[in-house]
């Protein structure tokens, strides 16, 4: 099965913890999620000014975090694609990952910094 709706050079992916669903980052600054069963798009979610370097499933399977070139993380809605917050504080490109609990992400970056996001505070 090949999976070809980006537009440009596909950085990062990750499964869901139920493995239902994919997602693919891209410097087209695009994150798409699949059907992993079927490979049939699902949604595209567009809001990032630049690449998509990394993607992280909470735990839950109902967040997705995904970074962009410039340094910002942004928490979308899984089953509706909504784009729930925006958290900025780096400087340059990101990588994130979840707490097991899903309760902290952690988001390192080139600029030399790991932030420490404690997601049960709305930090809008």
């Amino acid at each position: 099965m090949t999976l070809d709706k980006h537009r440009d050079t596909v950085l990062c992916v990750a499964f869901s913890p139920d493995g239902k669903i994919l997602a693919s980052g891209s410097c087209d600054k695009t994150v798409i999620l699949w059907d992993a069963v079927s490979g049939e798009l699902i949604r595209t979610l567009k809001a990032h000014e630049s690449w998509v370097k990394s993607i992280a499933f909470s735990p839950d399977g109902k967040t997705l975090a995904s970074d962009g070139g410039d340094g910002t993380v942004m928490l979308w809605e899984v089953s509706t694609g909504k784009q729930l917050r925006t958290l900025t504080g780096h400087i340059g490109s990101v990588a994130v990952a979840f707490s097991p609990d899903g309760k902290t992400l952690a988001s390192g970056s080139s600029d030399g910094t790991v932030l420490l996001w404690d997601l049960a505070v709305d930090v809008d």
